[in-house]
């Protein structure tokens, strides 16, 4: 102490009480601290005003995906609805642009070669030589033994017949020359006379001509053929300068895919 002041027994007393005091109240303060958790202090303890609000605190991360829920159960099937009335046609539509010419197309194998290479054909023409022999009988056939014409061979010098290979319309036709007789003849066909000609001898000093045709529908089989009508008309005649000719040929054929035609 300085010299100068003083002592005072009353206040060393309040000094002493004040720090037995305080040290009492810190060893309180620890054994109540050992018993309370972090953070925890009595109410009692807390005699203060309310703090500011703090700030907001940072946005937390998403959280763990929940469990499935449970299946709900089957329901019976409804009932099949009635059938809905048709619709309505739609209007056409507008008609596209033609499209592009395509690519040309692989070329096709050859087709087998047809039945039918050429036309069908037939024609004949004969006529009588010179100082034939007339027919004496009714029933002869006139043999015209000189041929013009006869590529396909259907007519028969020997028998004076024509016979039908390719059936079709033919057309016949028949000059005669006559001289100083009567004639009358008969175109046949199978036997049967289809048109018939007859010219009467009136005393002519020159020969005169007696001519006929007719269109036959013949098949394959069928006979043409000229014959005496009767034995005394037979005035068949030829010379250099007239002649007496029997003529037929095909117009028309109607036989389809026939070897004939190959």
């Amino acid at each position: 102490m300085d010299a100068g002041s003083e002592f005072h027994p009353d206040t060393a007393m309040t000094s002493l009480r004040l720090l037995s005091l305080s040290h009492s109240l810190l060893v309180l303060l620890v054994h109540l601290s050992n018993q309370l958790e972090d953070n925890k202090i009595p109410p009692s303890l807390c005699t203060g005003q309310p703090g500011i609000p703090g700030s907001p605190g940072v946005h937390g991360g998403p959280g763990q995906p929940g469990r499935d829920g449970r299946d709900g159960r089957d329901a019976a099937p409804g009932e099949k609805g009635t059938k809905g009335d048709t619709g309505d046609s739609g209007e056409t539509g507008v008609r596209g642009l033609t499209g592009d010419r395509g690519d040309p197309g692989a070329k096709g194998e050859r087709g087998q070669a047809g039945e039918c290479a050429v036309a069908p054909k037939s024609a004949f023409s004969a006529k009588l030589s010179q100082g034939h022999p007339s027919p004496l009988t009714v029933g002869d056939a006139v043999r015209f033994d000189a041929i013009l014409l006869n590529e396909q061979g259907d007519y028969n010098t020997e028998t004076g017949r024509f016979t039908c290979k390719v059936p079709g319309v033919y057309y016949f036709a028949v000059h005669a020359t006559v001289y100083r007789a009567s004639l009358q003849f008969d175109l046949m066909k199978n036997g049967h006379t289809v048109a018939s000609y007859f010219q009467f001898f009136g005393n002519w000093s020159k020969p005169a001509s007696l001519s006929g045709g007719s269109l036959l529908h013949l098949v394959p089989g069928d006979q043409v053929w000229v014959q005496m009508a009767l034995s005394e008309y037979s005035g068949f005649y030829s010379s250099t300068k007239t002649d007496s000719t029997f003529t037929g040929f095909l117009v028309y054929s109607d036989w389809k895919n026939s070897a004939v035609f190959a």
